[in-house]
């Protein structure tokens, strides 16, 4: 079984910028994704980020130019640095891992963007 812990959310100004940690321990064979969705009151998980163990990375379109994905192999960790925060941007964000086949998910920080 794979734990992920994450850290970094909290309340931000618009404009103003977040880093959030996702770190991965326990069960852990060839991690091969790691990445972030998040989840706004009343609306479906999206994706927001990925990165694959080669380094890949992917944005949904409403986060690209603002947010960059990263990871830390030997330690299992992802980060997701954000910047230029909007409103919009408010959510519960979740990281997962991919490994063998199977995902496991974090509890979810929440990112709240207001004045």
């Amino acid at each position: 079984q794979v734990q992920l812990v994450e850290s970094g959310g909290g309340l931000v100004q618009p404009g103003g910028s977040l880093r959030l940690s996702c770190a991965a321990s326990g069960s852990i064979f060839s991690i091969s994704v790691m990445g972030w969705y998040r989840q706004a009151p009343g609306k479906q998980r999206d994706m927001v980020a990925f990165i694959t163990s080669l380094g890949r990375t992917n944005y949904a379109d409403s986060v690209k130019g603002r947010f960059t994905i990263s990871r830390n192999s030997a330690k299992n960790t992802v980060f997701l640095q954000m910047d230029s925060l909007k409103p919009e941007d408010t959510a519960v964000y979740y990281c997962y891992v991919d490994s063998l086949s199977s995902r496991s998910w974090g509890q979810g920080t929440q990112v709240t963007v207001s004045s």
